[in-house]
């Protein structure tokens, strides 16, 4: 079975479970608490429908949110969005091992399914899996028992100093970067050495090639020392 909440906070709709996956990722990888301005782009809405939506989650004990204060996940909230979260990578992790995917089209298709799928099929997708540790693009698949395990020292690109790393994941944000990360030979998996950062990105040499990623390719990209 999956995580239930602390409390009776009711039923919610699909788009708040996506308001507290969005807002358990931004500080996944020690990123800032995300904005009301921040969701209201990235859900294409208004800041003020977006306000509504945070209000109401806060409402049901899922969020703590004070004027212009960071928006924070309840413990309640957090086993809500790790429960999402889970079912998203282990959806993309199916679909392109077993429905013959590649790793820039299943974003949107798990967006769909994880709001339609059982927690009994999603255990179901785990075991035939094998119970994966990660999904296609290296992000941790949480247990079921809510538990997320990391790499140890990982860090992004841009922050990175200069020196070689592994490639441990990479975000999937963007279908388009994937895409061109696929063709500049960025893969979970592959060797990526630092050599240089400058006001625009930092330059790496992957793949036996240079290469200048921009800032927000850099920042997309995870990695552990070799």
């Amino acid at each position: 079975m999956g995580w239930q909440p602390d409390g009776d906070s009711g039923e919610i709709t699909s788009t708040a479970e996506d308001h507290l996956k969005v807002i358990w990722s931004a500080l996944e990888w020690g990123g800032s608490p995300t904005t009301v301005k921040a969701l209201a782009e990235r859900f294409g809405t208004t800041p003020a429908a977006a306000s509504s939506t945070i209000k109401r989650l806060v409402g049901q004990g899922l969020l703590v949110h004070e004027p212009y204060g960071p928006i924070l996940l309840t413990p309640a909230g957090e086993r809500r969005a790790v429960m999402m979260v889970r079912r998203h990578r282990l959806i993309e992790t199916f679909l392109v091992e077993h429905l013959g995917y590649s790793w820039d089209e299943v974003h949107d298709e798990a967006e769909n399914l994880e709001h339609a799928s059982s927690d009994l099929m999603i255990d179901r997708i785990d075991d035939l899996l094998g119970n994966p540790r990660v999904d296609p693009h290296g992000d941790p698949i949480p247990s079921r028992s809510g538990e997320v395990t990391y790499p140890a020292g990982a860090r992004r690109v841009s922050a990175a100093e200069p020196g070689p790393y592994v490639i441990t994941r990479i975000s999937d944000d963007s279908a388009d970067l994937l895409g061109w990360f696929d063709s500049s030979g960025i893969s979970i998996g592959s060797m990526l050495t630092v050599t240089g950062r400058d006001g625009s990105g930092t330059a790496v040499i992957v793949a036996g090639g240079e290469l200048h990623l921009p800032e927000a390719a850099a920042a997309s990209v995870i990695v552990v020392s070799s």
